[in-house]
């Protein structure tokens, strides 16, 4: 990292250049990001006490909650006080640290969805096997898996981009530092950053892609032979919030990381990296947990009982 002493600080951009535009921006995502952190402490509180849901679905979503109060508070605060304060300015080892923990966060998240897709194909295609396959050990050398391989993943991203020099410019065209903005940057030659880019897109990205598509082409044809409407119904609706979620975070993340480096609109940029950074974060404990009637019950009971304790 010698070489980024030419540099001691990036500028981001604002979400706006207009004050007014960029202060009802700022409000918008703060009130996503207080959203995003009382809904995924909500689950993870009622996750842990309610006795019924300690099953291996709930215990990845336990940890994907945990996953995203830290992915998005890598990104939206830094964002909001820069557009709120009019400071641009992020330094060097901040820059290094948004990078890394960006990948990592987005990295493990996709490795947990994976799981989770892995989940429902065991529940809904295996049923009998269900409590042996997914055991609490195997959940926690999976969750132990994911998390080392995604430091090995953000670790060597990180030292890579920034072993780069940067003397073109200091001004990234992003909300914060990402490698894509990044090696539009330096002056140094990027095909090896570029290659190892893509190689962990098709090692990571590609193979959890087609696990996922693969589990559920056997989950809609095990569904679909379902004798009762009701069934068929109940067990769609457990897969297509985790659809959803996957199609978001993968097709724009993979658009910023895997296009061609050609220019294109600021805008258009900073609204891809919010739907992979902010949007799944924001949703998950919608999509995931407070749409199920079970699931809105434990939130309920949980609720009542700290309310209680709190008068008491």
């Amino acid at each position: 990292m010698a070489n980024t002493t030419l540099l001691t600080e990036f500028l981001l951009e604002f979400f706006a250049e207009a004050w007014e535009l960029r202060l009802l921006l700022s409000i918008l995502f703060l009130l996503m990001y207080l959203g995003s952190l009382i809904g995924n402490l909500i689950i993870i509180m009622v996750t842990t006490i309610d006795q019924k849901l300690r099953t291996p679905m709930y215990f990845f979503l336990r940890n994907l909650s945990i996953l995203d109060m830290c992915y998005i508070s890598v990104t939206v605060p830094k964002a909001c006080v820069n557009s709120l304060t009019g400071n641009r300015g992020i330094s060097v080892t901040g820059c290094a640290a948004q990078v890394f923990l960006v990948i990592f966060c987005a990295c493990v998240e996709f490795l947990f969805l994976t799981v989770m897709a892995q989940d429902r194909y065991v529940a809904i295609c295996q049923p009998l096997l269900y409590p042996v396959i997914m055991n609490h050990q195997f959940c926690v050398q999976m969750t132990l898996a994911s998390l080392l391989l995604g430091l090995v993943i953000a670790g060597s991203h990180t030292v890579k981009t920034f072993q780069l020099s940067f003397c073109h410019s200091n001004v990234v065209p992003q909300l914060f530092c990402d490698i894509p903005s990044l090696l539009g940057l330096s002056c140094s030659d990027t095909f090896t950053n570029k290659l190892l880019l893509l190689l962990s897109a098709i090692g990571v990205s590609g193979s959890c892609f087609i696990f996922i598509f693969i589990s559920y082409v056997h989950i809609f044809s095990t569904v679909l032979k379902l004798p009762v409407k009701e069934e068929r119904g109940k067990a769609f609706s457990t897969c297509f919030p985790h659809i959803i979620v996957v199609s978001v975070f993968l097709s724009s993340g993979a658009y910023v990381y895997l296009r061609p480096p050609v220019i294109s609109e600021v805008t258009q940029d900073m609204i891809l990296s919010v739907l992979y950074t902010i949007v799944p974060p924001f949703l998950n404990p919608v999509i995931y947990s407070l749409r199920n009637k079970q699931k809105r019950e434990a939130v309920s009971k949980v609720m009542l009982r700290i309310f209680k304790l709190g008068i008491i």
